[in-house]
C-alpha cells in the first residue's frame, strides 16, 4: 500500500514539474522572441529621437503643453483624435518615446512632478487603439459591428480624454505638494 502512495506521489510531483519547465520554457522563447525585440526596438527609437536632437526638439514643444492642465487637456485631446490615434497607437511606441520625454522633462524640473500622472493619460490615450479591429475579429464579431464599433470606440476615447485628464488633475493636486 504504501509502495503504491509513493508511485503516485512522484508521479504527480513528475508531472508538475514537468508543466513548470515546460510553461518556463514557453515563457524564455516568447520573451526571445517577440517580447525583447520589441523592447530593443523601442529602445533603439528612442535613442535615435534623443541623439539627433529632434528628442529636444519634441520636449520644447511638450514642455509648453505638459507644464500646465490646460496643455495637458489639449495633449489628450490631440493624441484622442479619431484619424490620429490608430496611427499613433502600434506598440505604444510614440507613447513610450513620448512618456520618456516627459520623464526627463519632469526629472529636470521643467515641469513639476505632480503633472506626472495626468500627463501619463494625457499621452495613453492612443494606446490600444491599434487593437480595436483586432479584439472585435477576435470575438468573431460580424462585419457591420466592426465598421460601426471601431469608429465608436475612437469616438468615446476622444469624448472620454479630457474626463480622465481633468480627474487625473483634479487627483494630482494632493500629489507631491
Amino acid at each position: 500500500m504504501s509502495q503504491n502512495f509513493v508511485l503516485s506521489l512522484s508521479s504527480v510531483i513528475g508531472r508538475v514539474v514537468s508543466t513548470f519547465v515546460q510553461a518556463g520554457r514557453e515563457s524564455v522563447k516568447l520573451m526571445l522572441s517577440t517580447v525583447l525585440p520589441f523592447m530593443v526596438f523601442v529602445s533603439a527609437i528612442v535613442g535615435i529621437i534623443m541623439g539627433s536632437g529632434l528628442g529636444q526638439r519634441i520636449a520644447d514643444g511638450l514642455a509648453a503643453l505638459a507644464g500646465n492642465p490646460w496643455g495637458l487637456l489639449a495633449l489628450g485631446m490631440v493624441s484622442a483624435i479619431p484619424v490620429l490615434s490608430p496611427i499613433l497607437g502600434p506598440g505604444a511606441v510614440i507613447p513610450q518615446t513620448i512618456g520618456v520625454l516627459v520623464g526627463t522633462l519632469i526629472a529636470s524640473g521643467k515641469i513639476p512632478p505632480h503633472l506626472a500622472l495626468p500627463a501619463l493619460f494625457a499621452i495613453h490615450q492612443p494606446v490600444g487603439a491599434d487593437f480595436i479591429p483586432v479584439g472585435l475579429s477576435l470575438t468573431e464579431a460580424e462585419p457591420e459591428t466592426a465598421e460601426v464599433g471601431v469608429p465608436a470606440v475612437l469616438y468615446a476615447k476622444f469624448l472620454v480624454a479630457p474626463i480622465e485628464v481633468g480627474a487625473a488633475l483634479a487627483v494630482s493636486f494632493f500629489i507631491y505638494q
